[in-house]
Parts: C-alpha cells; sequence; structure tokens
C-alpha cells in the first residue's frame, strides 16, 4: 500500500473509532458499569445507589449519573413530595447494553481464577532475582 493510501485510510477509521471510542469510554467505565448494573431491576433512588456501589463518592454518582442521563442511557424522574424523591431508571438502550454487560460479568465469573493464577505465575517470572533457564 502506498503512503498515500495509508494516510487516506488511517484518517477514515480514525474519524470512525473516535466516537465508538468515546461511547465505550463512557459506558465501559468502571462507575457506569456498576450503576448500570445495580439500576438494572428498576427504578432506584440515589441514596440506594450509593449504598450499593461500594467506593462511589457522592460527587462521582452525580457527574456519572448526569453523563449517563446526557448520552440517553438513564432517565431521571423527580416526584413532587417533601422531600423531593428522585428517582433513576435505565433507558431501552441501556437495558439493551445492561443484557451485554451481563455476558462480560458472567465471563470474568467464570475465569477470574484462572487470571488470578496467570497472574500469580507471570509475577513469580518476573521477581527480581528470577532467571529464565
Amino acid at each position: 500500500m502506498s503512503r498515500g493510501n495509508t494516510g487516506v485510510t488511517s484518517q477514515v477509521v480514525n474519524a470512525h473509532a473516535c466516537p465508538v471510542r468515546e461511547v465505550l469510554d463512557r459506558v465501559a467505565g468502571k462507575w457506569s458499569v456498576l450503576i448500570l448494573v445495580a439500576a438494572a431491576h428498576g427504578p432506584i433512588r440515589f441514596t440506594e445507589l450509593e449504598r450499593s456501589i461500594e467506593g462511589i463518592s457522592r460527587r462521582m454518582l452525580t457527574l456519572t449519573l448526569r453523563n449517563l442521563e446526557r448520552d440517553g442511557l438513564v432517565t431521571r424522574t423527580v416526584h413532587a413530595t417533601v422531600p423531593p424523591k428522585v428517582e433513576y431508571a435505565l433507558t431501552p438502550v441501556a437495558q439493551e447494553l445492561h443484557a451485554s454487560l451481563l455476558g462480560l460479568t458472567d465471563w470474568a465469573e467464570r475465569h477470574r481464577v484462572t487470571i488470578a493464577e496467570s497472574r500469580a505465575a507471570y509475577d513469580a517470572r518476573h521477581e527480581p532475582g528470577h532467571t529464565d533457564v
């Protein structure tokens, strides 16, 4: 392939990959995945999300929910009560995504021991003072 063709092909690939990467970065983020899994069983309140997602700060939960809402993955419903009741729910698009995430989490569960064993073997091979024969 000539140098000119490589540039054109690269531009086409990058033009397509950039928006895809942006979407994947958002939905594959640690907190996004955990929020989508937690909200999969129906509307859930902010405090319930906060309690169910270990390690997430209130600020990070707020920012991630805003981004998911902006992307059309969650809906935010404010009920006119005192105090106001706010619920988050997955949109149909996010429910489809959740089905894919279940496949990924099932895979992770099936292979977590193998991966842990591989990590341990790798670490042992790469310890200071270890030599390959």
